[in-house]
């Protein structure tokens, strides 16, 4: 049985950049303070929600060691250190580890992805070369390329292997993976609204978008189904689903950032080629910020 790294709902910060393109450290602290003030379980810094893919290496380490440096132990710290080049997510996994992380978010391949064996390989020889639990990351709809529950099956074995975060949508894949690895491979909810089937079925809990603008009920979502009350974390599912929905209405995380935003949240502004929400979207998500009032 493998502990999991957290229980509970972690937050995928977003990354606030000024005009000038320079990442605002000061800003970014606010939102790590405020996530913290708020109950959340964990923190997830350079992940998909973070605009990794548009941080320059130098960029990507330092932002690492800032959120663990600022932590300070408050709570666990995942580092997004995925890459599709094994050799450049080892160097980003070592950083990471240097800088004291508490575990590492490892996306599957994009854009050359592999096979099912490569998958294999590529995550074990990081393994192999790392201290740190590993999370897995499974998004086919970013990367174009999935787990299937046998090689979850054979990762689950590796011992740094702690579990995977889910966003393919694939309850079928999620059952059957859940059935081949039990409590080898921890599960962890990585769409907001599918949360509470997922922890069903027996995920750890969530690692949330939604959370950076509404920390407190995602928190609690998870909370009060590991304390028992089923009840209340279906009411919070159900309630907040026209929210979750309009913060995906574009591509995240264009429309998480432009409701922090709107909340004047620090949100900053996006990096290139992620381009601020399109007018329509926008007075949608505009509208339900009001109705949930969030916004006056």
């Amino acid at each position: 049985m493998k502990t999991p790294v957290f229980t509970g709902t972690c937050t995928a910060l977003i990354t606030p950049f000024q005009s000038s393109g320079s990442i605002d450290y000061a800003a970014f602290d606010r939102q790590i303070d405020r996530q913290l003030d708020a109950g959340v379980d964990a923190l997830c810094v350079c992940g998909t929600t973070g605009e990794s893919s548009a941080l320059t290496v130098q960029e990507h380490v330092r932002l690492v060691d800032h959120c663990v440096a600022h932590v300070a132990g408050r709570c666990k710290v995942v580092a997004g250190s995925g890459s599709n080049d094994t050799a450049a997510a080892l160097y980003l996994c070592q950083k990471a580890q240097d800088s004291g992380a508490d575990a590492l978010l490892l996306v599957t391949p994009y854009y050359n992805k592999t096979t099912q064996t490569g998958l294999i390989h590529h995550y074990e020889y990081l393994a192999d070369q790392l201290d740190l639990p590993i999370i897995l990351y499974n998004v086919p709809s970013r990367t174009g390329l999935s787990f299937t529950a046998d090689t979850y099956r054979i990762l689950s074995q590796h011992p740094r292997i702690n579990g995977t975060k889910e966003a393919s949508g694939d309850f079928s894949l999620l059952a059957e993976t859940m059935a081949f690895c039990g409590d080898e491979l921890n599960v962890w909810s990585g769409n907001d609204d599918q949360t509470l089937p997922m922890l069903a079925l027996g995920a750890k809990g969530l690692i949330s978008v939604v959370s950076n603008l509404v920390p407190e009920p995602m928190a609690e979502l998870t909370h009060s189904y590991f304390r028992g009350e089923a009840e209340q974390a279906r009411e919070i599912q159900l309630s907040y689903l026209p929210l979750i929905k309009v913060l995906f209405s574009q591509v995240n995380p264009i429309p998480i950032k432009a409701a922090m935003a709107a909340l004047e949240l620090d949100s900053g502004i996006l990096r290139q080629p992620l381009w601020p929400m399109d007018p329509v979207p926008r007075k949608t998500l505009l509208d339900t910020l009001s109705a949930f009032a969030l916004l006056s």
